[in-house]
């Protein structure tokens, strides 16, 4: 292929990721991740938790070319995701990602698209949201697009932290785009933002300690030493992102199904400790919230009236510490010990 004719190439793809909502689309070539090895020590040392998914098919994860023969290129797409500074509701926090609609149903059709119209150019393509065995965000980094942070979220000089990542692995050799550095500094924001310390050092996390760990991978008991430290967190968090000095850069999403649905937003915390699995299910229809099913989502609510709650919670939370099951039981009633205390002493 003539010099030329990579370029054009290179063109009509970024073009087509425009076309179809990507904000950003760039270039890395298909080689052995470059934190393969720091993955792999992460690993060996259990700081990935529960998530067994991350153990399996390491070969695979370390080195794109194990996942699809012939792979030449790491495409990497970026999708702002901001949308605003408030909810709307100041009673409890959720990640901003999943205030709206779970992303990768949005995403993933995005990429069949792209794989299609790949096709079309003689590539064949594996194409993942952060569900495939591939260390994407050395792949962003290596094509520019953004650098990885001390907290380990990816960060770009246009979005901010708030840019969901997806890649798609190809056959078409595609000119490799300059990385564009660590522009991180001295900055320790993030670090000392996290309210359990799980950013143990500079870009290591132990997920064991993450907020967004225990509210929504860990499937058990929250440890009681990060209780309080979750706050008024009932699904995940974003204080390392929010910390980030980059985004005064940011801009609100321009993607609908990102911002704040009120249907989610309109409910106290002692009504969610009312919802049955019906009305858990119907309230949270294509949210990734969904995914933790009704009593992890009751758990962490019941860790948040814990920690900000006041007697007129009380009988709300003793209803659910009447449940069967042992999980919502056992965090009703650290919720209603707290409570007593602090009005005890109030």
């Amino acid at each position: 292929m003539s010099d030329d004719s990579a370029i054009d190439l290179s063109d009509k793809i970024r073009s087509y990721a425009r076309e179809i909502g990507f904000d950003d689309c760039r270039f890395a070539t298909a080689q052995r991740a470059t934190h393969a090895d720091e993955y792999l020590e992460w690993i060996e040392q259990d700081m990935h938790g529960d998530m067994a998914w991350l153990e399996r098919n390491q070969d695979r994860r370390c080195d794109p070319r194990e996942v699809l023969l012939g792979c030449k290129t790491v495409i990497s797409l970026g999708m702002n995701y901001y949308p605003g500074s408030s909810s709307g509701n100041d009673a409890y926090r959720i990640a901003r990602y999943s205030w709206n609609n779970d992303y990768h149903d949005l995403i993933e059709k995005k990429l069949q698209l792209f794989n299609e119209f790949l096709q079309t150019l003689s590539g064949t393509q594996r194409y993942y949201v952060d569900t495939g065995p591939v260390l994407e965000r050395d792949f962003a980094t290596d094509a520019g697009l953004g650098w990885n942070g001390k907290s380990t979220v990816q960060i770009h000089k246009k979005f901010g932290t708030w840019l969901f990542l997806a890649n798609i692995l190809t056959t078409l050799a595609i000119p490799p785009d300059k990385a564009f550095g660590d522009h991180c500094g001295k900055c320790v924001r993030c670090i000392t933002a996290c309210p359990t310390q799980a950013i143990i050092a500079p870009h290591r996390v132990d997920a064991r300690r993450c907020v967004s760990y225990l509210t929504i991978e860990n499937k058990g008991s929250i440890p009681l030493e990060f209780r309080r430290a979750i706050g008024d967190r009932i699904y995940g968090c974003d204080d390392c992102l929010s910390a980030c000095p980059w985004n005064r850069f940011a801009q609100i999403s321009q993607e609908a199904q990102f911002h704040a649905r009120s249907e989610i937003f309109r409910h106290t915390l002692r009504d969610f400790l009312d919802f049955d699995e019906d009305k858990f299910r119907a309230i949270f229809v294509k949210s990734p919230i969904k995914r933790i099913k009704r009593n992890r989502f009751i758990r962490n609510v019941c860790v948040a009236l814990g920690n900000t709650g006041t007697c007129e919670d009380l009988p709300a939370l003793m209803n659910v510490a009447t449940e069967e099951d042992p999980l919502i039981v056992e965090h009703a009633l650290w919720a209603i010990e707290e409570i007593r205390a602090r009005e005890a002493n109030s």
